[in-house]
């Protein structure tokens, strides 16, 4: 075996990247993002039949130098095109053997300067149902494969085998009988465990499956390396700790080299070899989704490496409370649900955190819980979209808080059935786990103040710095729950659904359910952006020194509420469940602690004693001219307060950034006011 099966921490990677003829602007976007995830190896095709096709050689001049320039590039030439087959078929021989060689040969004085190993494959998969000794095919095969190797070795490259998926011993043993395992420098070996390989039966781990190829390799040529040529794991289910969990595997496994496949998912027009949409698995592989955003994998890799991937997916295997009856915080390493989670940790209660941990920074909350409470935070990284994943975590909870959401107006407008997936079906899969579990467990939910639409209705009255409204009884108190619901953008819908759903469960099934809707919740331990979280995303640019965004005029007025007081209404609702199941609640800083914009922002230039460097853009959709929470109900029925006036939780949160992160204040350099 190779002495490779080691702490994957320091271990070089790479990852699997194919792309299609005249992809230029992909692959100028994608290669910069695969060299800030720290690979150092590239695995991607040279096709034989798209270099002959037209335009086939202008593309792959200008990609295979793009490629070789910034990584150890393995070229995978494959395919032989149809009309030179003898069968007929991709996979087939040509009927002249030598032609692979030759191409081989072009390849490599043309490209040859930009790579030191050449992988030869020619779909050794589509031979698995072939009878290995008495189809004469195989022979051809060896026959092609085998002098194109001893070619390419002759050359001064070093040829590399493409290994079968699933992985066969004895079609690997029948390659060294006829002499190819002899000239090649490295074996290919594809598995993809918990994707394919287990569900086929044919998985039977690492170190069987590599330990059997190295005692085959051992006979035949014992020089020879194991390349993990292609692994992965599809996030179909939206499971993408599993992925970064079984990318840490495969970095350890006693293999010389591993490639990730995939970079990128395969966008939804695209087909795959079998079809468009053969299976939805091959759609899923990538550590960025189609539209490049990136998953779990490659968010963590690209801030902090192998490291901080292990970091994380050391807690992701599954430790729920001893304790009968845990307290459940879904999204509990988000801003809220940390502060929630914070609270009853240290009064002694157990806590299971359920996470996906896809919001950057939130692991940092997690590990914060862990390192001051031990053994009674129960990590559960999982995806609230996936329910299987949710069902033994909610099982034995006390309660169940849900925070868990896509939070932003802009993304559910770029990606709406995204959104409607994570707030819309995410929710279901909560109340119905629950329900699964016996249905005791109290359900309250962290709805939104949007779920009232962008209350153009309301008419204004525009001041120097704000917005009031013009009605009296709204001015004095805010907005009730009696206003009618009115969704708007994709991201009102989703949540607004899911505040339905939450409502209708104790109507139907009899859970005990609450909601409440937040208006801007702020304060310590939150990783504020443009999108959500504004307070906070205020002051970390002030004392970054960078600019920021104001869309509108600025006079939009909000009731912001410090995340403590938030914590007590939520401790609220759970001690008064019984009497206010099936209720929605407002839930905000109320008229005493409303501010405008351009109120923040100024207070904001007084705590960092210096002018803060703005940008004015246009209206967003679905933004309020207006909110405030009317927050009488929570007063009158559970007897909640607001305590924390906004100056001193903006002063508060202020003071935590400078303490906890105090690489923010590194460029404070006289800023310009820009218009």
């Amino acid at each position: 075996m190779s002495d490779r099966a080691s702490s994957p921490v320091g271990r070089p990677y790479g990852f699997v990247e194919w792309f299609r003829p005249g992809e230029y602007e992909r692959a100028e976007a994608v290669l910069p993002q695969i060299r800030a995830a720290g690979a150092s190896f590239l695995r991607t095709h040279l096709s034989w039949a798209e270099y002959l096709a037209e335009g086939g050689e202008a593309w792959f001049d200008w990609l295979i130098p793009q490629l070789g320039r910034d990584f150890d590039l393995l070229p995978c030439i494959h395919y032989t095109p149809p009309s030179h087959s003898r069968n007929g078929r991709s996979s087939g021989a040509p009927h002249v053997l030598k032609d692979y060689a030759d191409f081989v040969d072009h390849v490599l004085t043309r490209y040859g300067q930009h790579f030191t190993h050449v992988e030869l494959w020619n779909e050794p998969n589509n031979l698995l149902d072939w009878d290995w000794r008495a189809d004469q095919d195989f022979a051809l095969f060896c026959e092609m494969i085998g002098g194109a190797a001893y070619w390419a070795g002759k050359r001064g490259w070093k040829p590399v085998l493409g290994g079968p998926c699933p992985f066969d011993p004895y079609w690997l043993n029948l390659m060294g009988e006829r002499g190819v395992l002899q000239v090649v420098d490295a074996v290919g070996f594809h598995g993809f465990p918990g994707t394919w390989d287990s569900e086929a039966g044919t998985w039977g781990g690492w170190d069987l499956h590599l330990g059997e190829m190295r005692a085959i390799l051992d006979r035949y040529n014992p020089g020879s390396e194991i390349w993990i040529t292609e692994t992965g794991y599809s996030t179909w289910r939206k499971d993408e700790v599993e992925q970064a969990r079984r990318f840490m595997k495969a970095l350890s496994v006693p293999a010389d080299r591993m490639y990730w496949y995939s970079w990128s998912d395969i966008p939804a027009d695209v087909p795959v070899q079998e079809g468009l949409w053969f299976d939805p698995r091959h759609y899923h592989l990538g550590a960025v989704d189609a539209q490049g955003q990136p998953k779990l994998l490659a968010r963590l890799l690209t801030e902090g490496g192998v490291e901080k991937l292990g970091a994380v997916t050391r807690l992701a295997a599954p430790a729920l409370s001893g304790q009968a009856k845990p307290v459940v915080i879904i999204g509990g390493s988000g801003f809220i649900g940390c502060n929630l989670a914070e609270s009853f940790l240290a009064e002694g209660e157990d806590v299971v955190v359920v996470d996906n941990l896809n919001r950057a920074g939130v692991d940092q909350n997690l590990h914060w819980l862990m390192e001051r409470h031990g053994a009674r935070v129960h990590p559960v990284l999982a995806d609230v979209r996936d329910l299987l994943s949710l069902e033994p975590a909610v099982k034995d909870a006390k309660a169940v808080f849900h925070f868990a959401a896509q939070t932003a107006v802009t993304t559910s407008l770029v990606s709406p059935i995204d959104d409607f997936e994570a707030n819309a079906r995410g929710t279901i899969n909560v109340l119905e786990a629950v329900r699964k579990a016996g249905g005791q467990a109290p359900v309250i939910f962290a709805s939104t103040n949007k779920v009232y639409g962008g209350l153009s209705d309301m008419a204004m009255v525009e001041h120097d710095d704000r917005y009031i409204p013009g009605h009296e009884e709204v001015r004095a108190h805010g907005i009730g729950e009696s206003r009618p619901l009115d969704f708007c953008t994709p991201y009102g819908c989703s949540k607004g659904v899911a505040d339905q759903y939450v409502l209708d469960y104790a109507k139907s099934f009899g859970l005990r359910t609450a909601v409440l809707r937040m208006s801007c919740i702020y304060g310590p331990r939150q990783f504020g952006t443009e999108d959500q979280g504004w307070v906070a995303h205020f002051l970390i640019s002030a004392l970054k020194g960078a600019p920021i965004s104001v869309y509108g005029d600025g006079k939009q007025v909000r009731d912001i509420l410090h995340v403590d007081d938030a914590v007590a209404a939520y401790r609220a609702v759970l001690s008064g469940i019984d009497r206010v199941s099936g209720e929605a609640f407002n839930l905000g800083g109320g008229p005493i602690n409303s501010v405008s914009i351009q109120m923040v922002l100024r207070e904001i230039e007084r705590l960092a004693g210096q002018p803060l460097a703005l940008d004015h853009g246009d209206w967003r959709a679905g933004d309020q001219l207006y909110f405030v929470a009317d927050t009488r109900k929570l007063t009158d029925r559970l007897g909640w307060r607001a305590q924390v006036k906004w100056r001193d939780g903006v002063r508060d949160l202020h003071d935590w950034l400078v303490a906890h992160r105090p690489g923010l204040q590194a460029d404070r350099t006289a800023l310009k006011v820009r218009a």
